[in-house]
């Protein structure tokens, strides 16, 4: 697969493991977070989650980023919601490989209050966990467990990637 996206909630290695999986495959790396505007992390920043108007364009941009050339484009986003995974899938006008990072909230919160210069803070993960809606059987995905070293994560990501036809 082509087009993937690293998903979970803050916090959780999405930009680890994708920038891993990304050099593995030969392909570019993209952080969502950079695709934010200034204001949707100042908003974020000052402890206030996102609404999904303001998420719209965002998750618009996370899917025209996947479309793009050159290929194999891996990118780093929380695709909380079922309804996210489906607008970045039409942005990106095709099929695209979710790789969920899934793990407790006790090692995730953890891992947050380590990170320095993070404008997402440990007060909000609550949030993400209410949001978080797991892939679907319909979706195309795989999940990732976080007890794993980085480098089964890793290793896991480019098994699941190979492991995906592209269409056609």
């Amino acid at each position: 697969m082509n087009r993937i996206v690293v998903m979970g909630v803050s916090g959780c290695g999405k930009t680890t493991v994708g920038q891993g999986l990304a050099a593995a495959l030969g392909g570019r790396f993209v952080d969502a977070d950079d695709l934010h505007t200034d204001a949707a992390r100042a908003q974020m920043g000052a402890g206030m989650p996102l609404t999904d108007e303001d998420r719209a364009p965002w998750l618009v941009r996370v899917g025209q980023t996947l479309a793009a050339p050159p290929l194999p484009v891996v990118v780093a986003c929380s695709a909380l919601r079922r309804r996210y995974r489906d607008a970045i899938r039409a942005s990106a006008g095709g099929d695209v490989l979710f790789l969920h990072l899934a793990g407790p909230r006790h090692v995730i919160a953890a891992r947050m209050a380590l990170r320095r210069d993070h404008y997402m803070p440990v007060s909000l993960l609550d949030s993400q966990f209410a949001a978080l809606e797991p892939p679907e059987p319909d979706e195309t995905f795989a999940t990732l467990d976080l007890h794993d070293t980085e480098a089964d994560l890793i290793a896991a990501a480019v098994a699941a990637a190979a492991s995906v036809r592209e269409p056609g």
